[in-house]
């Protein structure tokens, strides 16, 4: 059996080699880094999820060798696969820049200011895609949408204001489940996720909806308003469960479990276990096992320290790692310049004069005059 095909694909300058038939986004992910596009819907361990929420928008500037002409439009590169000699740009596309700041806009046009009161912040996907692509106001006169509130059961509140319909939950009940009771109910402006005639959402699996969630419509009764999450310390911790993996993430204060979770990666989707399946937990794993003495703890849990969740916390402790990487390797083996000499760029100091020597205030004196 012959081996699978490689492709050479290039995103923003970086050439790699991926098997045919790999989505734009995945390429762009084993590359990783700035270079990955944000992905709101699209969810590797969920068939059929993506091309819904357009934030992963790429331009294809070169469609293959044998067919170099650029794509006319912006593509969904979740949804797109790569060709041989295909060339996308990213964020060294000003299309794409000026585009994801539109979607943004758009996502955030009904989405409520809740951030100081809701349960996912700190990691929440469209904080961090509002930070890096949002405005700081908003062009939106009308009164936002409001729904009706449903009751989900005794471990899942839903928001529906927060929801941006990326349908994520909906195939996750579809796919774990045996029995889907919520989906998205009504068309356009009205759409909404609910149940069909107030059902619980009752299934043993159902808990990992919450997961998969991006922003915090959907989030775990039993940990609502009980804490922040850069206030906790995620350890990996495991149990012989009988019905899922047993590999989660617990979130501990002292030694009180608030809330436990499925392990996450660097793209906010569940692991995978050591046999490749997808390491989803159960209801009684997530919900009823909250005491330290459930669970064989396997140590803290390694957090980007670019995460608001590493704030105010030493390394080694609780799950941060200290950077191994050296300033010269990061800035491309330039030197740290910790003195500039300012008036050799400005030249608004007068050049015999270091503004950090004088005694006292610095007077009109010791800069140069204004030419007319």
């Amino acid at each position: 059996m012959s081996e699978q095909p490689l492709l050479k694909v290039t995103i923003d300058n970086i050439t790699i080699e991926v098997p045919a038939g790999t989505t734009i986004l995945n390429a762009a992910r084993k590359i990783g880094g700035e270079v990955a596009p944000p992905a709101m819907c699209y969810y590797s361990k969920l068939q059929g999820s993506g091309g819904k929420c357009r934030t992963c928008l790429v331009e294809v500037s070169k469609g293959s060798e044998k067919d170099p002409r650029p794509m006319p439009k912006l593509v969904a590169s979740c949804r797109t696969t790569v060709m041989d000699g295909m060339e996308v740009k990213n964020i060294t596309s000003p299309k794409v820049l000026d585009a994801r700041a539109g979607v943004v806009e758009f996502l955030l046009i009904n989405h409520p200011l809740d951030c100081p009161i809701c349960d996912q912040a700190g990691e929440c996907h469209l904080q961090d895609l509002s930070y890096e692509h949002g405005s700081e106001g908003t062009r939106f006169e009308f009164q936002k949408r409001v729904f009706k509130k449903h009751d989900l059961g005794p471990y899942i509140q839903l928001h529906m204001t927060r929801c941006i319909l990326c349908y994520r939950c909906v195939f996750t009940a579809d796919q774990l489940t045996n029995k889907r009771e919520h989906g998205v109910l009504d068309r356009g402006d009205h759409a909404e996720i609910a149940t069909f005639i107030e059902k619980n959402l009752d299934n043993d699996f159902i808990g990992n909806v919450i997961d998969v969630c991006p922003v915090g419509a959907l989030t775990d009764k039993t940990f609502r308003f009980k804490n922040r999450v850069w206030f906790l310390k995620p350890m990996n911790a495991h149990r012989d469960c009988p019905n899922c993996s047993g590999k989660v993430t617990l979130w501990n204060r002292g030694d009180e479990v608030f809330r436990v979770t499925a392990r996450k990666d660097e793209w906010g989707e569940v692991e995978n276990t050591e046999d490749g399946k997808t390491a989803w937990i159960c209801n009684t794993c997530r919900f009823d096992k909250k005491k330290t003495s459930d669970w064989v703890i396997e140590g803290p849990r390694e957090i980007n320290r670019h995460s608001v969740i590493s704030q105010g916390h030493y390394a080694g402790k609780i799950g941060t790692t200290q950077p191994k990487e050296t300033f010269t390797a990061v800035h491309d083996g330039r030197q740290p310049k910790l003195l500039m000499d300012i008036h050799s760029v400005s030249e608004v100091n007068r050049p015999n004069i270091e503004l950090s020597l004088i005694n006292g205030p610095a007077h009109s004196a010791d800069f140069n005059k204004k030419n007319d």
